[in-house]
């Protein structure tokens, strides 16, 4: 059946075409089978109206031929076992046995009552059912097939009538014909109807089915959006919201809830008024708004509302908001700020070598040429700044070298116990926070390729970010070592307030920070220098036993190795064969 989809889609019609060849295994439409069993029901209770007919007539005595009934019983059964035994299927493809089965029983059936029960009752009209069920159920050939067999079938009884009697059989020959062109009138007319509704239908269900899967593909995407997007009505009531709006207003009732009112918390009394702006006709590009809510902080957001039209006389309409994230707005800026500096500092980084290297080597020559003492100390810092400068650049391009980082930072085997341990003793001497800071590590120091001074960096970084954050009490920050599945990891506990949502996604990018004096850089540097010796980091939020009872903190892991897995780490408790420092207190 041909004929293309009214609703305009882009997907595959081969694919949205249920009568296509990739459906044929699937099974029919509904509506077809409906028909079909239709037919069948028909074609039953009709074998057995006629059964009862002639039980009728035997009983009141007007026949003694059981002939008859012995056909309408034939007939009742074939039916019925059709009915029940038989699938569902078009009579399209071609005459098979089944479609010349099902049709010419019928005509047999009735053909025989007709002329065995002679002119007392005219079983003509019966006709009607093969044809009927050949011109909706089959092809045109097949129904037009099944009218010619009815008229001739017909016309040989009007034949036989004749030779039987002596009047004048014009009467019979003439109903006979006129009986035979109903049917073909029928068969044509019934066969284009129901060819036009299954055309119809099939349009209905391809663009139904184009409909529902770009309904569930929008969803989808307006799940996925990074940007908060609000269905509102004109009394506040929120009818949708994906995800990202629903963090974006942060409270239980947004999270949970599926439809919830806006003006239901006062630090939303922003959006309420946007909302109002919108339906009273106040065209505005964007609005720059503020969210509260408590336990959080202020939220900049940018808003962007758009009214949608009303179906209808009685349909109101809607307005959508777009939400944005200023800070997430502001990130992907220092990201970009970020990539240009990068290239700049590598420029730099280049221009700076060559100078360096020839002040390094003049700094060598009048070396040599020098005997005082006084000058010779002199030298000895311009060659010991010039080796820090040089080590500074490196660190730049090591750092700048977005593609292949893997290896490309130079690195030496070391014990991570033993570093660890002097990194966290120097840490507390400098910070003066000798109650604050609880070293864990295993008996046995796995060796791990990693340059020293970076590790010193990365462990002082997430030190300080867990002192920052940490409650300042005894034990509130833990730094563990442990082997998993021979992988050593780095591990920095602290008994810190959970991450917001917004700050988490981005916590390893570059310029994004939660405090306004920071740069955000500290995260960042630490990931570029874990990828630059094969090395990951990673943060979750976990539970440790402190001070006595167990108690939920943040935790930043680093992986050595190729291989990461940082989901499901089990990292020592106080059961494990471990080296306490400093020694665990009462």
């Amino acid at each position: 059946m041909a004929g293309g989809p009214d609703t305009r889609s882009w997907f595959d019609q081969a694919w949205l075409d249920p009568d296509s060849e990739a459906h044929e295994s699937d099974g029919r439409p509904e509506e077809f089978e409906r028909l079909w069993r239709g037919f069948m029901t028909a074609r039953v209770t009709l074998g057995l109206v006629l059964l009862l007919l002639q039980g009728t007539i035997l009983a009141l005595g007007s026949s003694r031929d059981t002939t008859l009934i012995l056909v309408c019983l034939g007939y009742l059964v074939s039916t019925l076992a059709f009915r029940f035994t038989a699938r569902p299927r078009r009579l399209v493809r071609s005459v098979s046995f089944s479609s010349l089965a099902t049709i010419g029983v019928d005509i047999a059936a009735f053909a025989a009552l007709q002329w065995l029960q002679g002119g007392n009752i005219n079983y003509a009209p019966l006709f009607a059912l093969p044809v009927l069920m050949a011109s909706v159920l089959g092809s045109l050939l097949l129904a037009l097939g099944a009218a010619a067999g009815v008229t001739l079938l017909l016309l040989l009884g009007a034949a036989w009538t004749s030779l039987q009697t002596q009047g004048d059989a014009t009467a019979q020959f003439l109903q006979a014909a006129l009986t035979g062109a109903g049917c073909f009138v029928i068969s044509f007319l019934s066969h284009q109807i129901a060819t036009r509704l299954a055309r119809e239908e099939l349009k209905v269900h391809r663009s139904q089915l184009a409909v529902r899967v770009q309904r569930q593909v929008n969803a989808l995407v307006i799940e996925s959006l990074t940007d908060g997007v609000l269905v509102v009505d004109r009394q506040g009531l929120v009818r949708a919201a994906n995800p990202a709006a629903r963090r974006l207003l942060g409270s239980q009732a947004a999270l949970h809830a599926s439809s919830f009112d806006l003006a239901a918390a006062v630090g939303w009394q922003a959006l309420v008024d946007v909302m109002k702006q919108s339906f009273a006709g106040v065209q505005s590009a964007q609005h720059d708004v503020t969210l509260t809510h408590p336990g959080h902080g202020a939220q900049r957001v940018r808003v962007r509302t758009q009214l949608t039209g009303a179906q209808g006389g009685n349909a109101e309409s809607l307005c959508v908001m777009f939400l944005q994230d200023q800070r997430e707005m502001e990130a992907r800026l220092r990201t970009d700020k970020l990539a240009s500096m990068g290239r700049l500092s590598a420029a730099v980084a280049h221009e700076i070598r060559n100078p360096l290297a020839a002040i390094a080597q003049a700094n060598d020559l009048l070396d040599e040429d020098l005997t005082d003492a006084r000058q010779k100390r002199l030298t000895l810092m311009i060659q010991q700044n010039a080796k820090r400068l040089e080590r500074i650049v490196e660190e730049v391009l090591d750092v700048s070298r977005v593609q292949n980082r893997e290896g490309t930072i130079a690195s030496h085997r070391l014990t991570l116990n033993g570093a660890v341990e002097r990194i966290c003793r120097d840490w507390q001497q400098q910070t003066a926070s000798h109650h604050l800071l609880r070293l864990t590590m295993t008996s046995v120091g796995p060796e791990v390729s990693f340059e020293s001074e970076h590790l010193r960096r990365i462990l002082v970084n997430l030190l300080d970010n867990a002192r920052r954050y940490a409650s300042g009490q005894i034990d509130s920050v833990l730094v563990s070592t442990v082997t998993a599945e021979g992988v050593p990891r780095l591990s920095v506990w602290s008994d810190s307030p959970p991450l917001e949502p917004s700050v988490e996604r981005h916590l390893f990018e570059p310029f994004f920070s939660s405090e306004s004096r920071s740069t955000g850089l500290g995260l960042y540097i630490c990931r570029e220098l874990c990828e630059g010796h094969g090395a990951s980091i990673s943060y979750r939020r976990s539970r440790r036993k402190v001070r006595g009872t167990e108690m939920d903190g943040n935790e930043f892991i680093v992986t050595f190795g190729p291989t990461v897995s940082t989901v499901d780490i089990d990292l020592p408790t106080d059961n494990d064969e471990v080296t306490r420092w400093p020694p665990a207190r009462p």
